[in-house]
């Protein structure tokens, strides 16, 4: 009798005891995922912190979901401020929220008013790689962009690219000594005669002054490195001049391997004096798995900025052409230059009164 007295004690402070074990380990877990996440708002502290930038969308869900199992688990106090800061971190991620922390300032699309042509942009990464460059091929020629800006432009895609040069005669390909490839931008519109192009950082950045219409705008592509520990905190460094020396009518856009509220985003959009094209979804997802999972999965790391004279009326993503990244378009106008005005000129007469010549100031 006594035995089974005490077994019956023992097991409610065996379940007492499991549970407290469970909440502990609940609260570990809120921390562990906490701190990741706290770092990646850190960013501008140093590229390490800004590393964990780019999981905030996984890491927010993540921390809502073990928050739940902490108030499950009677964990109150550490249950609701995860499951606030999760909240909060994720929020930052939903672009039409526009919120604190969610990226550079964003500028406003506006919607065509049939004044003034509009052009087309097209932003692809092509993959170095890419196992069907027909399809690349094929888009260009359905969509008919007025410029396109290419990554991962591999020898394979430099030769490719000959085959639409008598549709799109202007083009920079910019030589490196990577396997990936450069950067290269092919218009079917004019290059400016004063300083038509460049490519720098190695072939990942490159530049070309277009003339739309009669006014010049300058189209530029940008290739980032992997982040820490890869170099693109090195590579930023080095580009800071020269995002600072573009021209004050300027399109960015390229692969930023970045994404959108992260310091490296923040760095070129400051150092250019850019304004962000509002976002149109993910843009890239693990080769491997199904393209149909890239808006639930993927990541936003293909970016446009713009600055000066360039209204953007919209941007949206394109179907898949065998790359890793998704296509972006992008649909813009350069405003006109304006024309000079009439200064007044000013005459002058002269007549004679009782008190000698007399100076009389007209306006024409």
């Amino acid at each position: 009798m006594a035995a089974v007295l005490s077994t019956a004690m023992t097991i409610p402070m065996y379940v007492d005891h499991k549970r407290a074990l469970l909440r502990k380990l609940s609260i570990a877990a809120c921390v562990l995922v906490a701190l990741p996440l706290l770092f990646g708002f850190l960013g501008a502290y140093g590229s390490k912190l800004d590393a964990f930038s780019h999981f905030r969308t996984y890491l927010s869900i993540l921390l809502a979901v073990l928050a739940i199992v902490a108030l499950v688990m009677r964990a109150w106090l550490a249950g609701v401020v995860a499951l606030c800061f999760a909240g909060a971190a994720f929020a930052t991620t939903i672009a039409a929220l526009d919120l604190p922390f969610s990226g550079p300032p964003r500028l406003k699309l506006v919607a065509a008013d049939g004044t003034e042509p509009v052009y087309r942009l097209l932003q692809i990464n092509l993959r170095f790689d890419n196992p069907t460059p027909e399809k690349v091929l094929s888009l260009i020629g359905r969509v008919q962009p007025d410029v396109v800006t290419m990554d991962e432009v591999s020898p394979m895609w430099a030769r490719k690219l000959k085959l639409i040069k008598a549709a799109y005669p202007q083009q920079v390909v910019c030589p490196t000594r990577i396997e990936i490839g450069g950067a290269a931008i092919i218009s079917r519109r004019p290059f400016a005669k004063e300083h038509p192009w460049t490519c720098d950082d190695r072939g990942s950045f490159a530049t070309a002054r277009v003339d739309f219409g009669g006014r010049v705008a300058e189209i530029a592509d940008i290739h980032l490195g992997w982040p820490w520990p890869g170099d693109q905190h090195w590579q930023l460094g080095r580009l800071g001049s020269v995002l600072k020396g573009l021209d004050d009518t300027t399109l960015l856009s390229g692969d930023y391997n970045a994404v959108r509220w992260s310091a490296a985003v923040y760095k070129v959009a400051s150092d250019g004096n850019f304004k962000l094209v509002p976002p149109a979804g993910a843009t890239w997802l693990y080769r491997r798995l199904p393209v149909w999972l890239r808006p639930y999965l993927g990541i936003e790391i293909d970016h446009i900025m713009v600055k000066g004279d360039i209204t953007v009326h919209s941007s949206r993503i394109l179907p898949d052409v065998g790359s890793d990244h998704a296509p972006v378009l992008v649909e813009f106008t350069v405003a006109p230059k304006p024309k000079p005005s009439k200064e007044p000129v000013q005459t002058v007469s002269a007549t004679h009164d009782e008190y000698g010549p007399r100076r009389h100031l007209g306006r024409l």
